[in-house]
């Protein structure tokens, strides 16, 4: 049974960073892209960064590059997703989701996590 399990959400003051983890388990994730999410209340799930497995390629989205940075362990199988100058706009549930494709859509991917709540206040 293929797991994403995300962790380290929390609240958080603006101007603060924490740690996401994304723990992966059930297959080889070898050759898939990994993806944080982060979808606010009332709005569309949205790509914020992307990896592959072999941690080669990234991508940020506009609105966290050079604040956010994501990496890979694959000893581990855990991507992680540090989260820098943290502002109250990043609120959001983050979601971790593996697929084949480096899409920017969340059709892309096969796999989800359940989610992490971060709040940040201002």
């Amino acid at each position: 049974q293929v797991q994403l399990v995300e962790s380290g959400g929390g609240l958080v003051q603006a101007g603060g960073s924490l740690r996401l983890s994304c723990a992966a388990s059930g297959r080889t994730f070898s050759g898939y892209n990994m993806g944080w999410f982060r979808q606010a209340p009332g709005k569309e799930r949205d790509l914020i960064a992307r990896i592959t497995w072999s941690g080669g390629n990234t991508y940020y989205a506009d609105s966290v590059k050079g604040r956010f940075t994501i990496s890979s362990d694959n000893a581990k199988n855990t991507v992680y997703l540090h989260m820098n100058s943290l502002k109250p706009a990043d609120t959001a549930v983050y979601y971790c989701a593996a697929g084949r494709i480096s899409g920017a859509w969340p059709y892309d991917y096969e796999y989800w996590g359940q989610g992490t709540q971060v709040t940040v206040s201002s």
